[in-house]
């Protein structure tokens, strides 16, 4: 009998902060999609690339599909709906933790637009009660006509490869796009500052919300297959800039060893990690300064 390939494009949408990042670097077993108890800390389609003997699931990671607050906002969301439309398969993932929400809401109402097949998935289930997981069940299919209805726990693992064995079942036959050892389409430049960006997060709290961007001024390998990174934090305002670099430096120089660990573990090299702070007033709202920093229009 002739083998078959299935292989096809899966986007994973939900209000910010249910665990998309989380369930995808799960997925691929390696870290390309930055995590943040933040919400809106995933700004670009981020790519995963998830392959079998048998099928290959390529994943997009959209921005927390909310009401836009700034040009940056505009962008994230256009990002996230023309993604629906590109797709074989649509992952709605709600945390079961919060209750059901408008955003919820304006997200159901979104994808009544689309014919694509909808799996919702429920994220967290291991921090409720089985009875209340039932009514949030009960709750939701009165809404929409989901394809599938899947319990997870993304952080602990918890039914995530039967969920990639019902994906399969979905996907058509096809061609295998990426070669079976690639993990994502984004440039090695992206993910470090991705991976930068998802340092200074953790390492500022709540006093600088995210208004934070990276830029990648240069990546040098040189002898020994060493690699040179220098990148630039760039925040809105002056009083950022300190918080960012802390008392004598101290915060900057934590982001620094911090992400030249995961820099290391992605390059496979030793790295040299150099960083800068710099403020650039209201870039969110600057379509020049989006630009420069990589969100753009066009691509999408």
């Amino acid at each position: 009998m002739k083998h078959t390939f299935k292989s096809g494009f899966v986007s994973i949408i939900g209000r910010p902060n249910v665990g998309k990042s989380t369930f995808l670097n799960r997925v691929i077993g390696q870290k390309i999609a930055i995590m943040s108890d933040k919400p809106q800390t995933t700004r670009n389609k981020i790519q995963g690339v998830y392959t079998e003997d048998d099928a290959q699931v390529v994943f997009i990671d959209t921005p927390g599909i909310h009401k836009p607050k700034h040009k940056l906002g505009d962008f994230m969301m256009k990002v996230a709906q023309n993604t629906l439309k590109e797709v074989d398969l649509i992952l709605f993932m709600v945390n079961v933790e919060e209750g059901f929400g408008r955003g919820d809401e304006f997200i159901i109402e979104k994808l009544k637009e689309t014919k694509t097949p909808v799996f919702l998935i429920l994220n967290k289930i291991d921090k409720v009660h089985p009875e209340e997981l039932l009514k949030i069940i009960d709750k939701y299919r009165t809404l929409y006509p989901f394809a599938e209805i899947v319990p997870i726990s993304a952080l602990a693992g918890n039914n995530v490869d039967n969920l990639l064995g019902v994906i399969k079942k979905y996907l058509p036959e096809g061609p295998q796009y990426y070669p079976a050892d690639q993990v994502t389409d984004h440039p090695e430049r992206f993910i470090i500052e991705e991976l930068v960006r998802e340092k200074v997060l953790h390492l500022t709290r709540e006093e600088v919300p995210h208004s934070i961007a990276v830029a990648i001024d240069s990546i040098q390998r040189r002898e020994g297959n060493a690699v040179y990174v220098a990148a630039t934090v760039i925040v809105e305002r002056d009083s950022q800039k300190g918080i960012v670099i802390g008392k004598q430096g101290k915060v900057l120089k934590e982001v620094g060893k911090r992400a030249r660990k995961d820099i290391e573990m992605l390059l496979g090299s030793k790295v040299f990690l150099e960083l800068w702070v710099k403020v650039q007033k209201d870039w969110r709202n600057k379509m020049s300064n989006l630009r420069d920093l990589g969100f753009r229009e066009d691509e999408y």
